[in-house]
């Protein structure tokens, strides 16, 4: 851990005992309070641990004294309308996500050593954590080969992007990769990564070692992070404080910059009573995330606490935390208590740690599930989990939860309901009606991908999840169907079906939220070897797969002897990673898509996953349902939706006995038996300990050494960023922008999924030609996600959104604008503008040195947040954005690109002042005395040379965000303080 500088402007550094006999530093909030700076004792444990931060990394600059005392006098009716500077102690990524930041890192690097000093100095100053895990798909399944086979696919596709992370992995000391093959980021980070209480020695004093078993001068903290994923907030289950952002906000952090967020409210979910037999995580989870939706918990906090939650255990826990983004809070916590010190010690954490980590947090007076009245909540529910029932969500929303007795009535509704009204609008539908499907052992053909290239594909719909579209598209593009064939013709189901309406064509024990639980996972089992010893099958239409997000649950499924049951059902191990939970479901069989398109089918899909939005699973799969590990075996046993499985029998046995849920259906003592015999500390430690050793086929990718990464003009996946080109010591001044030209004017809700690209690449954008002009096969293309470590492919994807509207070319869509440079085609005669693609405007407008403006309306830049949005804009020249409103996240990427945000004052749009386009802008009233927020004039000279002033509100909220723009953005910023150091 980097040495932390000393600051103590509250006076509220105090010794603690951290444990077998050593003495640590920590930042006391009980001697914050003392001070009569806020009621502390009284806020959210969750608050409190963010207070932390902002106390100790209280600098006057980056964090000020009004940060502290804002935060620690949080109101919980009203809460302060303030930025809250959080700095995190540690940043976690995901393959895909993660890569762009690697590049940047790389393309820093690159302009230290042109500078002819050290480019080691390029350290990530928190430590950062990047787990393989969005790549592998399931081409392969029911075969004992299937995860040798889908790791050799997955080596194959992504041979570049691993080339150039394994550089990574050499060359930063702060960077620590986990290779393919190990687990999901979240689970990883649960059981291996999470410390929950950090250290650090403290800069100045003799250093006595950063790690937690010296002695010495340390200073302890809360273990707290934020991750490129939106289901980071797992970690929140073991009393951890983290939550998803782009790219942009972790490399700020990455940095050693603050995160920003808005003071939330914080929602106190009060549980009581305990869960009844026979009803698992899962279904309280599902329970909860249609509990808070209905309360419109959107950007708040959630904090657990209550008796009921602290029966709960720590999976349990995580698996409620893992779908906050699916209920809509920023994270889903739950406090420190005795339960959250033993998963440590159960998970082979050191002794010195559990201690460190009770101890602090004992300091702190933050151990123990607080009880009712302790805490001041902003709204407080309350919860019986008596009341929780076994239960499924589906088939669109995570938040449309079904009690499984219903789910057969509910499934007939939907079919026969009305498109608009959610429901699939089919007429005098017969059940019973079925198709025969051949299953020849042929490879499945290539699957389609979302894209924001198609206009079928478009975004988010109102009321859906702010970062749907980057949930559906984080993962490669299906693969050609060839070459899984050329890879082994003889692992394909072969047989006969008969599918139709509701019939399960994927049945997937996958994700995260649920395989990190032995509960559920022991429980599929057990289902499962019942099943067999009574003779039952899975239909082979069914593509089955289990992909567990960590080996441990391998290890305990072999050592049950529960693995060998899931196998004869056709559950074998697919691989270690996302897989069917983000859409890396595979390709069905053809004769089997053949069948769904010929009939029109509403086929479905039963996953253990978060995520359920059509399309988010497979391409041609209408229907998806959530729910527990068991009742996947279940559903796929059944081999059908339309079924009332309280009641219903699921499918005779050898017998030809009419064989029940009931029957299959393990007890808690026997799941609680099973598990006493599986977990132990030592497999813990065993199986995260020498990734290398373990994963041959990384160690066979050659890759670069060194410190500074060899950019390979052939690469088109990872190529050096221009973010630093003509780089210089000097700071630039803040001045006035003259001359500029229109790029686009938009209207409202233009979301980052309309300005940054998704999904698959189409031949016909400007990424597809340029892909093409370097040889590239469309077939080869695979998704903009995927190149995202090549601003060559991200820069023409901007603005290129087939489905976005420019207000300048009335009548079109996609991404084309008008050009009033100098003409090429003799297409502007009459000042009219010649109509060309937004990137060759954007490249002729460079060669004349013409600054760029783009003008939108209200809510600028909504949806998930993508790093692209805001770096693509930079590159095509854009030197500031002038809208009604911003997204709050993107205002602040663009600031962290070095653009300028500003916002028309109340009424005035780009419509009601009459642009079109045509005119030129000029933005006055800029220098280096800039202050944050402060009124600038935008000047407009239309084409009859008649002018006119407007005045804009300046989008840059805080002194530090001035500073990132006179440095040209967050990287330059942090490189030159690195540099004069």
């Amino acid at each position: 851990m980097t040495e932390i500088e000393m600051q103590d402007e509250f006076k509220t550094l105090k010794k603690f005992d951290a444990g077998k006999g050593r003495e640590g530093f920590l930042y006391s909030l009980p001697a914050l309070e003392e001070q009569g700076i806020g009621k502390i004792s009284r806020l959210p444990v969750s608050i409190r641990i963010v207070l932390e931060s902002v106390l100790r990394n209280c600098d006057g600059k980056k964090v000020r004294r009004k940060d502290v005392e804002t935060l620690a006098n949080w109101t919980a009716k009203s809460p302060a309308n303030a930025e809250i500077p959080f700095v995190v102690a540690r940043i976690v990524l995901q393959d895909f996500t993660g890569v762009p930041l690697i590049v940047d890192l790389a393309a820093m690097r690159s302009a230290v050593a042109r500078l002819a000093r050290d480019p080691k100095i390029i350290e990530p100053l928190v430590p950062v954590d990047l787990v393989v895990d969005h790549s592998v798909q399931v081409d392969f399944f029911r075969s004992p080969r299937a995860l040798e086979l889908n790791l050799d696919m997955e080596f194959k596709r992504n041979r570049e992007r691993y080339q150039f992370l394994k550089w990574g992995q050499q060359a930063f000391k702060t960077f620590q990769l986990i290779p393919p093959g190990i687990g999901i980021v979240h689970q990883v980070n649960l059981e291996y990564l999470a410390k929950g209480v950090l250290s650090a020695p403290v800069a100045g004093v003799d250093d006595p070692g950063a790690a937690i078993t010296d002695r010495g001068y340390n200073i302890f903290f809360p273990d707290t992070l934020v991750g490129t994923d939106s289901h980071t907030t797992m970690i929140n289950g073991l009393g951890v404080v983290g939550w998803g952002v782009g790219g942009i906000e972790a490399e700020a952090g990455m940095l050693g910059q603050p995160v920003y967020f808005l003071t939330p409210e914080v929602v106190g979910v009060h549980m009581s009573g305990q869960l009844r037999e026979g009803v698992t995580a899962t279904d309280l989870v599902l329970h909860i995330t249609q509990l808070l939706r209905a309360q419109k918990v959107v950007g708040k906090f959630v904090e657990f606490y209550g008796e009921g939650t602290a029966s709960l255990p720590v999976p349990d826990r995580a698996t409620i935390g893992n779908m906050s983004p699916e209920y809509g809070a920023t994270m889903g916590f739950f406090p420190i208590d005795q339960e959250s010190v033993d998963y440590l010690r159960a998970t082979g954490r050191s002794e010195e740690q559990c201690l460190a980590f009770e101890n602090y947090f004992r300091a702190q007076r933050m151990f123990g599930m607080p009880l009712r009245g302790e805490i001041d909540y902003s709204i407080d529910i309350d919860l019986d989990l008596a009341d929780v029932q076994p239960s499924v969500a589906g088939p669109k929303r995570p938040q449309d939860r079904i009690n499984l007795p219903e789910l057969g009535r509910t499934f007939r509704e939907l079919l026969e309901k009305p498109v608009r009204d959610g429901g699939y609008g089919k007429q005098n539908v017969d059940l019973r009606e079925k198709h025969l499907v051949e299953l020849n052992g042929s490879a499945p053909r290539n699957g389609a991908m979302f894209s924001t290239d198609n206009k079928e594909d478009q975004g988010i719909s109102p009321g859906d999840e702010r970062n749907k579209v980057e949930m559906i598209t984080n993962r490669p593009t299906p693969d050609a169907a060839k070459e899984i064939e050329a890879e082994s013709r003889d692992v394909f189901t072969r047989g006969r079906s008969h599918i139709g309406h509701g019939s399960v064509l994927i049945a997937a024990i996958t994700s995260c939220t649920n395989t990190s639980n032995p509960s559920v996972m022991i429980a599929a089992g057990l289902l499962a070897k019942k099943a067999v010893e009574r003779g039952l099958r899975v239909d082979p239409a069914v593509k089955t797969s289990l992909a567990p997000g960590s080996r441990v649950v391998s290890d305990y499924l072999q050592k049950t002897g529960l693995q060998r049951y899931l196998d004869q059902l056709g559950f074998n191990l697919v691989g270690y990673g996302c897989t069917t939970c983000i859409g890396n479901s595979g390709p069905l069989h053809p004769n089997i898509e053949k069948a769904i398109h010929e009939y029109d089918l509403v086929a479905a899909s039963v996953l253990s996953g978060n995520r359920n939005f059509e399309a988010r699973v497979h391409q041609h799969i209408k229907a998806n349902f959530l729910m527990s590990p068991p009742l996947v075996v279940a559903f796929a046993l059944a081999g059908r939706v339309h079924i009332d499985l309280s009641r219903d029998p699921l499918a005779r046995d050898k017998d030809g006995k009419e064989t029940f849920l009931r029957d299959l259906w393990p007890t808690l003592n026997e799941i609680r038996h099973t598990m006493q015999s599986a977990l132990a500390p030592e497999t813990f430690r065993r199986l995260y300990r020498d990734f290398a050793d373990q994963n041959p086929k990384w160690n066979d990718i050659p890759s670069s050494t060194g410190d500074i990464y060899l950019w390979d003009e052939k690469s088109d996946y990872i190529h050096e960023p221009p973010f630093f080109q003509n780089f210089s010591m000097e700071a630039g001044h803040i001045g006035e922008i003259r001359g500029a030209r229109a790029l686009g004017i938009f209207g409202d809700s233009v979301t980052t999924d309309h300005i940054s690209p998704a999904g698959a690449i189409k031949e016909t954008s400007p990424a597809g030609k340029y892909l093409m002009s370097r040889g590239i096969q469309p077939r080869d293309f695979n998704s903009y996600g995927s190149r995202r470590g090549n601003d060559l492919v991200m820069t023409r994807g901007t603005f290129a959104n087939v489905r976005i509207k420019n207000l300048m070319v009335p009548g079109t869509e996609g991404g084309v604008t008008k050009y009033f440079g100098p003409s090429r085609t003799g297409g502007s005669k009459n000042g009219e503008g010649e109509q060309i693609s937004i990137f060759d405007a954007a490249m002729n407008y460079t060669e004349t040195n013409t600054p760029l403006v783009i003008l939108a309306g209200h809510e600028y830049g909504s949806g998930s947040s993508r790093d692209w949005a805001a770096k693509g804009t930079r590159l095509l020249g854009v030197k500031a954005v002038i809208a009604s409103s911003f997204e709050r996240i993107h205002r602040s990427n663009l600031v962290g690109m070095g653009l300028l945000p500003l916002q028309f004052l109340d009424g005035t749009t780009a419509q009601s002042l009459g642009l079109d386009g045509s005119e030129i802008f000029s933005i006055t009233g800029l220098s280096d005395a800039t202050k944050p927020g402060q009124q600038l004039t935008l000047e407009i000279e239309s084409k009859d040379r008649q002018k006119r002033s407007v005045p804009v509100k300046l989008r840059i909220d805080t002194p530090i965000e001035i500073d990132y723009y006179r440095h040209g953005g967050i990287l330059p910023f942090v490189l030159r303080q690195l540099l004069s150091k």
